[in-house]
């Protein structure tokens, strides 16, 4: 098998997915690997599940996803008060499939606080929440992070949670999204299940490697505990039959609402 430029994203939930995988992979933001996946620059990518909906020429990777049944921790509002109080919620541009689920939930709960994006990821900060007004959607290890630091001064509206309610399914945040050009993008997928297998056997085993890291300035602490909580209990990395009815259920929720044209999705699988 030809070696192929793999991406994936820089967060604590991608490392059951891709830990040991014995080739150069590079990291980055949501956003910025859709990009480049798009571009042909990338070969396969973990990515945004809203960019296969944008754009449904990719071939996916069965059985494999970063989903969560329920609160997922690491996707949500922070805010003061009611949610129903906000007015503004300053949105992060990093990841387009938080944006629009947070979309679709204030249109389904007829919401309509102001969504602002300033085309840079912006640091959270408790002085923007001051007046009860004002929140901030946040994602990923900034998400985790923030929570660590202001548990008791701040709510957290988890996404994740809101959907299940809303819809009683999972919701799907990220997919191994391959280009149609590759050729032996079957190969790819074997191995990437099989990574994902191996990993979460030995859930222990990657915890310490994870812990015995150095984190980097922006890395939340990391503790056992909190590890294993997170990938056993808010996430699930399975693309079951429920996740992708969940997946179908945000399409519909998008073209509803006028994010993309309504369509028939097909999901071409591998």
């Amino acid at each position: 098998m030809t070696s192929v430029r793999i991406g994936c994203v820089k967060y604590l939930n991608a490392h059951p997915l891709i830990r040991g995988w014995p080739d150069d992979v590079e990291l980055d933001h949501p956003a910025a690997l859709c990009q480049r996946l798009a571009k042909g620059e990338l070969d396969i990518a973990l990515v945004s599940s809203f960019e296969f909906l944008r754009n449904p020429i990719y071939q996916i990777v069965d059985d494999v996803s970063i989903s969560s049944d329920g609160s997922v921790y690491s996707v949500v509002v922070a805010h003061r008060g009611r949610i129903s109080d906000v007015e503004e919620i300053e949105l992060d541009p990093a990841s387009q499939t938080a944006v629009n689920l947070l979309r679709c939930l204030l249109a389904e709960l007829r919401l309509n606080p102001r969504l602002v994006q300033n085309g840079a990821r912006v640091s959270p900060a408790v002085g923007k929440l001051a007046s009860g007004s004002r929140a901030q959607l946040l994602i990923g290890d900034q998400a985790i992070r923030f929570r660590q630091n202001h548990a008791g001064e701040v709510q957290f509206w988890d996404l994740g949670e809101q959907w299940k309610r809303l819809t009683g399914l999972p919701f799907v945040y990220a997919l191994w999204l391959i280009r149609p050009e590759v050729v032996d993008a079957k190969q790819i997928a074997n191995r990437l299940r099989a990574l994902r297998d191996e990993n979460l056997t030995d859930l222990e085993g990657l915890i310490a490697k994870l812990i015995a890291g150095v984190p980097g300035p922006d890395h939340p602490k990391l503790d056992q505990q909190f590890l294993f909580r997170y990938y056993r209990e808010n996430l699930l990395f399975s693309f079951g039959e429920k996740e992708k009815e969940g997946l179908r259920t945000f399409a519909k929720l998008c073209a509803k609402h006028g994010f993309f044209s309504k369509r028939d999705f097909v999901f071409s699988l591998v």
